[in-house]
């Protein structure tokens, strides 16, 4: 592995931890703020400090895009949903299961196959203006289709987050080469409108997640982890000549990792918690509402006995 891929796979590792941390805090905001508006959203620390959070791992992410290239960077975001697991799990007061442990593994296991056959050289080529608005076209036609008004929040949210992330990531990979060759202008037309892209298509997928995160996390957040690398990839293959090492050897050892940790996300989403160590009341106002009323009704029937008489008392008078 190249110094430069390794450098790419730290900042990869960094930001999916980051990822991971604004994930968990956007879900936990987005079950307490169940249909809340976006204005009332923008008022919420807690919110802004999820934004602070993915603007770092983004930042990066962007970093280690001009080290190695898509096929690298983007599977290792799978790495967002196996630190998302014991974090999600430790804000929930809950312990780990195994089935999640399992997933964890096959997860890890598989995007290490992947790094021995896409660890390749740091990136030179980008999309020409053309190729990068017609990925941008295509993609946001799409998007709309998932996430036409009128559409419950969920995986198809999700589906469009993870398309909006991994094209606004092969659109970056673009910029950031594009800005550093030294041999032509370091704000091009071809950057300036790209960065714009990049800018619209990483706030839509934000915002999508956002929404996506109402039903859960895990399987929302699992969707977005396989579609975003994806994504990336089929553009990082198509249109930038980022090819996997080895030859058929590394094709089948890449297909292997990929079907890992594929089946690690699947394990991850289905997985059922364990019983959570503490369970706070204030965390479950319906519950403590019920367990209240259920007391009131058995004070109620214990003083039963002792109010017969009184009654009986007075109708003899």
């Amino acid at each position: 592995m190249s110094a430069a891929a390794v450098i790419a796979v730290v900042l990869s590792l960094v930001s999916a931890v980051a990822y991971a941390a604004a994930a968990v805090a956007q879900e936990r905001l987005a079950s307490k703020t169940s249909g809340a508006g976006l204005l009332r959203l923008l008022g919420s620390g807690a919110w802004w400090a999820a934004v602070g959070l993915n603007a770092g791992a983004a930042l990066l992410h962007v970093v280690a895009l001009k080290y190695g290239p898509l096929t690298l960077v983007q599977p290792l975001g799978a790495l967002t949903l196996v630190a998302a697991v014991p974090m999600g799990a430790r804000v929930a007061g809950r312990r780990v299961s195994g089935t999640e442990w399992r997933g964890t593994a096959l997860t890890l296991l598989g995007l290490g196959a992947l790094l021995v056959t896409a660890s390749g050289p740091a990136p030179h080529q980008v999309l020409s203006l053309t190729e990068a608005l017609a990925v941008a076209g295509t993609t946001a036609a799409l998007i709309g289709a998932l996430s036409r008004p009128g559409t419950r929040p969920g995986l198809r949210h999700a589906t469009a987050s993870g398309f909006a992330s991994g094209v606004a990531s092969a659109l970056t990979q673009t910029v950031t080469v594009a800005a550093t060759d030294r041999s032509g202008p370091v704000l091009s037309v071809q950057v300036i409108v790209v960065a714009l892209l990049v800018a619209a298509f990483a706030v839509g997928g934000l915002l999508l997640s956002q929404m996506a995160y109402r039903g859960g996390l895990g399987a929302p957040l699992a969707v977005v982890t396989l579609s975003n690398p994806v994504t990336a990839a089929v553009i990082g293959l198509t249109l930038l000549g980022q090819g996997l090492q080895d030859g058929v050897a590394g094709i089948l050892l890449a297909l292997a990792g990929a079907g890992l940790a594929s089946r690690g996300v699947v394990l991850l989403t289905r997985a059922t918690p364990a019983t959570p160590i503490a369970e706070p009341d204030d965390e479950h106002p319906v519950a403590a509402v019920l367990a209240l009323e259920s007391a009131r009704v058995a004070a109620e029937q214990a003083l039963l006995p002792r109010q017969k008489p009184e009654s009986e008392h007075l109708t003899a008078h």
